[in-house]
């Protein structure tokens, strides 16, 4: 499997996400620039996730069937799932206390997948296996103003 290269012109690796891409913001997703995209990928697939909240993992932006091109902008084409929130689509961190770590996770696929707009997850992870040519991600974290 490839790596992929994540970045984002809006937070460096292991930087505070910008108070826009959250809850306290305008909640839109960040912008990311995903390079090493192998020849041959026919999609990508994110999964944000916060493996900081209280009760487990939180999937905060779960898509797939993006175009596989270097900048995924905000509100990018593709399918956007159920996140965490039961939301389909990005809902920004916004964590109850503390400073939280946010994994932006892309995969490139050799397939455009067949699964329905209110599959979360765990579909997306059983519908990818064996179709990821490569992965990569980003982590930046989040804590809100006038917490401890």
């Amino acid at each position: 499997m490839d790596k992929l290269t994540i970045t984002s012109p809006a937070f460096r690796q292991s930087a505070s996400i910008p108070e826009k891409y959250t809850c306290d913001g305008t909640d839109v997703n960040p912008p990311l620039e995903v390079a090493n995209i192998p020849q041959g990928a026919k999609s990508l697939a994110i999964i944000a996730e916060d493996p900081d909240a209280v009760s487990g993992v939180f999937d905060h932006w779960v898509a797939w069937n993006l175009q596989p091109r270097e900048n995924i902008d905000q509100n990018p084409s593709g399918i956007q799932g159920k996140n965490s929130a039961g939301v389909n689509g990005y809902s920004g961190p916004c964590p109850p206390s503390g400073t939280h770590r946010y994994f932006f996770k892309v995969f490139a696929l050799d397939t455009v997948l067949n699964i329905s707009e209110s599959s979360g997850k765990q579909e997306l992870l059983r519908a990818m296996e064996g179709h990821i040519l490569g992965a990569g991600e980003l982590m930046g974290l989040y804590k809100r103003k006038g917490q401890k």
